[in-house]
């Protein structure tokens, strides 16, 4: 039995690595996917992360796609009870927002394309102001009674969106968002550390953060003077400066120390921050998924390290 943790206010025990989706029907056709999805499996994994919009922006596509890959290869390897799975609900064009009609619309196209008859975690995928706080957790509760859904999560809210949000839960009895999803890595810390922290620790909630390697910055492949052919390259330009190349060396020392990847040594950062439970991340290959399933413990001063390079 590989490593598995709890994650705080569920009963989900999980790898505590995330695998993100988003990659599955964009970069990594159906094929691609389910080679990546059966080392995943075979690696220890069990929790995996999609969402409706997942991946419309891509050519030729409706949305919907990750989903429908990753419900076929539950269905075609009898996988769906060793797996937890996360999708979300507001950002697909056709399935816009958080009224209680589309959440209640969406949950039941999404169970389809996953073939299933519950979803472990739903998130709000992002805010909607302009529907009442009342009316989506209303809706996110009836799914709960319902066996639809097991727990909700709240993705890309601020710290002020989310203690509101648990309050509207607290006053009328709805289930309360277990979990944040936003983005936090060694190169982007300031907003979730100042915003997003003290609400989780104040409220008893952790994170699961995406775009925990920083769009792939963070694996090691980025270096100076190296020109990286990827769909995501333009997303780094910004963490190509002293402070970037200063975080990027460091990974590579301690990964050398460990005998492991720089990847690995990311993630280890982030779980070893308090509010933390697993991070997120996408694999487009087997290769990719190896060097990101490694589960590392990092020194105090590997810790220290990390911390004053991306400072």
């Amino acid at each position: 039995m590989s490593a598995r943790i709890t994650i705080t206010n569920t009963d989900l025990a999980v790898y505590p690595l995330c695998l993100g989706g988003n990659v599955f029907g964009w970069t990594a056709d159906k094929s691609d996917s389910f080679q990546v999805l059966d080392a995943h499996r075979d690696l220890g994994g069990n929790f995996i992360d999609t969402a409706d919009v997942y991946s419309e922006w891509a050519h030729g596509n409706k949305g919907g796609e990750s989903e429908t890959i990753i419900g076929a290869w539950m269905r075609d390897r009898g996988a769906r009870d060793k797996t937890v799975i996360a999708t979300k609900v507001a950002k697909l064009s056709t399935r816009p927002g958080l009224s209680r009609e589309n959440i209640i619309a969406a949950c039941d196209d999404s169970l389809r394309r996953l073939q299933t008859d519950h979803i472990d975690l739903y998130y709000a995928h992002e805010d909607d102001k302009n529907t009442p706080l009342e009316e989506t957790l209303g809706a996110f509760d009836d799914l709960i009674t319902a066996g639809k859904v097991r727990f909700i999560g709240a993705s890309q809210h601020s710290g002020a969106r989310l203690r509101e949000a648990l309050a509207v839960s607290q006053a009328n009895g709805f289930a309360r968002y277990a979990v944040l999803q936003n983005e936090y890595n060694l190169m982007e810390r300031t907003e979730f550390e100042a915003d997003s922290t003290p609400v989780l620790a104040e409220a008893g909630l952790t994170a699961l953060p995406f775009f925990s390697l920083a769009r792939g910055f963070l694996s090691g492949k980025y270096q100076p003077g190296v020109e990286v052919e990827s769909v995501r390259a333009g997303g780094v330009e910004g963490y190509k400066n002293e402070r970037g190349w200063a975080v990027v060396a460091t990974l590579a020392d301690i990964a050398n120390e460990l005998d492991s990847t720089s990847s690995a040594v990311a993630l280890a950062w982030l779980r070893a921050q308090a509010v933390v439970a697993a991070p997120i991340a996408s694999a487009r290959t087997v290769e990719q998924l190896r060097e990101i399933m490694p589960i590392l413990q990092l020194s105090p001063d590997q810790l220290t390290r990390l911390t004053a390079a991306s400072n």
